[in-house]
């Protein structure tokens, strides 16, 4: 069968990566792709946000299944374009992209089924919310409402920060539209985890777990980015009465809650939990693997990614047996110097070939000239499986370094336990 998958960062490297496994498989396109998709798959020249042209080369194509992986085309509708036009693709309509598109869309749903999460109120007014500034007490965490390509989300230690968040988001529009309303939110202690889960309109299945570490800096210091690490399985999950906690109190209502509102949610939701004193509450939603927890979590999957794929689009996700593999996975970002603030793209990449026992993803690359070069703020995604957490943590460090760029630079305490 053709697969086509759409987009050009770490997650559909490790998708593509994945779906090659499959012996049903036997020509990938990605669209637009990037320099390392290019090595397992026909890199075509489309943006993901170009519908009607990745439709067309579908159709042209024969294409048997697209995998939508970024947000944006999921929110401007893409799968119900491909559905209309007959065409089998993964991912949830726009509809139900909404639970990324608007995060007072998902707090809404949340409330509406009694689904454990921080309190929260939104705005759309800058007044309004200067008014309030501290209604939730310090630290107080403030969300731009829209996509904000995982950015929009502000931590305020104290009112001038805050003030200065609300400012730089609603009057200086550092994020577009997508601050035209913003969430503040009461700040969650605790540790956060992962939860990526197929979903077939019936049945929601997770899959194993994740931590992601979201700060630009060690110690968890500095903005925060789309994710400059993971390990899996994450070390909370060890827990088999907070595993069923999350079952009865998180998952079971989130399914029943998508029947009620009439949405048919087949594709991939991503739950971003916050775990204290073995209390669930969830943080957010997306609709699309997460970008690096992916990396980690398919390292680690046994199956064959099309079947469970294809099950969730036929409403047989319930038949599926998903295995995985024993071992533990660390993903480590490898970053643009000045991420998540300005950067310089278009530096050459080196040592790439020097890499020994890990899974180098490209998140931000681009071949220029017959050269590998820096495409974007998250640059590499280098991951390792090993018999356990820290293994796997030492074969990515050991290899890290082998890779260069010009203001390369990572965390050094991804998977690290204090």
């Amino acid at each position: 069968m053709k697969v086509l998958v759409i987009g050009s960062g770490g997650r559909e490297h490790v998708l593509t990566w994945k779906i090659a496994q499959s012996p049903k498989v036997d020509k990938i396109y990605c669209a637009p792709g990037n320099g390392g998709m290019a090595d397992i798959a026909e890199c075509v020249d489309l943006s993901v946000e170009d519908i009607q042209g990745c439709l067309k080369f579908a159709k042209e194509h024969e294409v048997d299944l697209t995998v939508v992986g970024p947000e944006v085309p999921l929110v401007m509708g893409m799968t119900d374009a491909f559905e209309k036009e007959g065409l089998r693709v993964f991912g949830p309509n726009a509809k139900c992209a909404e639970f990324e598109g608007s995060k007072a869309f998902t707090k809404a749903f949340l409330q509406r089924h009694n689904i454990p999460t921080a309190a929260y109120k939104e705005y759309t007014d800058l007044d309004a919310v200067l008014a309030d500034i501290g209604i939730y007490g310090y630290p107080m965490v403030i969300k731009a409402d829209g996509l904000a390509a995982g950015k929009g989300v502000l931590i305020a230690e104290n009112e001038q920060e805050a003030r200065d968040g609300v400012n730089m988001i609603m009057a200086d529009r550092e994020f577009g539209a997508a601050g035209d309303k913003v969430v503040v939110e009461e700040f969650l202690t605790g540790r956060e985890a992962s939860i990526l889960c197929f979903v077939d309109g019936e049945t929601i299945v997770p899959m194993e777990s994740a931590q992601d570490y979201k700060r630009a800096y060690d110690g968890d210091e500095g903005l925060n980015t789309g994710g400059m690490g993971t390990y899996s399985p994450n070390v909370l999950f060890d827990d088999a009465v907070l595993k069923q906690r999350i079952q009865e109190d998180i998952l079971t209502p989130i399914i029943e809650g998508f029947k009620a509102d009439g949405m048919d949610f087949k594709g991939v939701l991503f739950i971003g939990l916050m775990i204290e004193d073995g209390v669930p509450k969830v943080l957010e939603f997306n609709v699309r693997f997460g970008d690096p927890e992916a990396q980690s979590v398919l390292m680690r999957m046994d199956s064959d990614l099309v079947d469970i794929m294809e099950a969730c689009i036929d409403g047989r996700l319930a038949d599926c047996d998903i295995a995985w593999k024993d071992e533990a996975a660390v993903t480590v970002v490898l970053a643009s110097g000045g991420y998540p603030g300005p950067y310089d793209k278009g530096l050459e990449i080196t040592g790439l070939d020097k890499v020994e026992g890990c899974e180098v993803f490209h998140a931000g690359t681009a071949l220029k000239d017959g050269k590998l070069v820096t495409a974007g703020g998250r640059v590499l995604c280098v991951s390792a499986l090993g018999k356990d957490r820290e293994e796997a943590r030492q074969r990515v460090y050991s290899q890290i370094d082998k890779i260069a760029f010009e203001g390369a630079r990572y965390r050094s305490d991804i998977a690290k336990m204090n």
